[in-house]
């Protein structure tokens, strides 16, 4: 049974959020520890996105703008033009797969599927689909940082992949005040930091890659309230950090938007 997320400001807590199971007994020292620093999200610019998108994955390569996303026979892998929102080009998934994360890898793009245990490689220039690769489970969201790829399947795990072979290196339970946090959805790797999309919850975690440790926490719940969506399935999903411009931006299933955010506090 999930337990409720809450972090005081006084005696008032402001943010709830999706856990795993308890706390196994070697992580209960680090429940009563000051509770990580939650900021809300301060929006620095908004741009059109493609409301017929169903983000599931959002990320930038050498300064240009992808996105991956879902539903049966509407799940594609494109590029977008930030300031229109326009999509440049895009590939279609077979019907039968269900889209989910993406992210960049040199000259390529790596793409999962939901529940079909299959990935997809992507020549980013042309599109052209390169291979594809198994993993065990659920595929949600996806990242990497130099090293690995990153990959989250709904759980309270993180999953580190060798990017040419996809063989598991290692996994790593994230973490908030000692208890696991589940739901793990959209992710992005910035300046040190997993960045993870919590499920239906309007918050975004900066994860510890290392220890899974949650640092910190983005509240984007105005802003989503901001948003003018009909659809109960339009959340937040989308997360892409431009390192060459040093901008972060969010944007969600179906969203008429996409925002560029304040880069959390270091």
């Amino acid at each position: 049974m999930g337990v409720a997320l809450a972090v005081l400001a006084g005696a008032a807590p402001i943010v709830s959020a999706p856990l795993a199971s308890s706390p196994a007994p070697s992580q209960a020292a680090d429940v009563q520890a000051p509770a990580p620093p939650v900021e809300a999200a301060q929006v620095i610019a908004t741009y059109p996105h493609d409301v017929r998108a169903f983000t599931q994955g959002l990320f930038f390569s050498d300064g240009r703008l992808f996105e991956s996303t879902g539903q049966h026979g509407e799940s594609a892998v494109r590029e977008l033009d930030l300031t229109t929102g326009k999509v440049k080009r895009e590939v279609r998934l077979p019907a039968e797969y269900f889209g989910e994360g993406s992210t960049g890898w040199g000259k390529t793009i790596v793409s999962l599927t939901w529940k079909h245990g299959k990935g997809f490689r992507w020549d980013r220039d042309s599109f052209r689909k390169l291979g594809e690769f198994a993993y065990a489970g659920e595929g949600w969201g996806l990242t990497q940082d130099g090293k690995s790829l990153i990959l989250s399947d709904g759980t309270s795990e993180l999953r580190f992949l060798d990017p040419r072979s996809f063989a598991e290196q290692r996994r790593v339970r994230v973490t908030w005040r000692g208890r696991p946090v589940g739901q793990l959805n959209e992710l992005e790797y910035v300046r040190g930091e997993v960045l993870a999309n919590i499920w239906r919850s309007g918050l975004i975690v900066r994860i510890d890659p290392a220890s899974g440790v949650i640092k910190g926490v983005i509240d984007l719940r105005a802003t989503i309230a901001s948003v003018e969506v009909s659809d109960s399935e339009a959340v937040l999903n989308g997360i892409a950090y431009d390192d060459k411009a040093g901008k972060l931006y969010v944007t969600g299933k179906r969203w008429p938007k996409l925002f560029e955010i304040a880069l959390p506090a270091s």
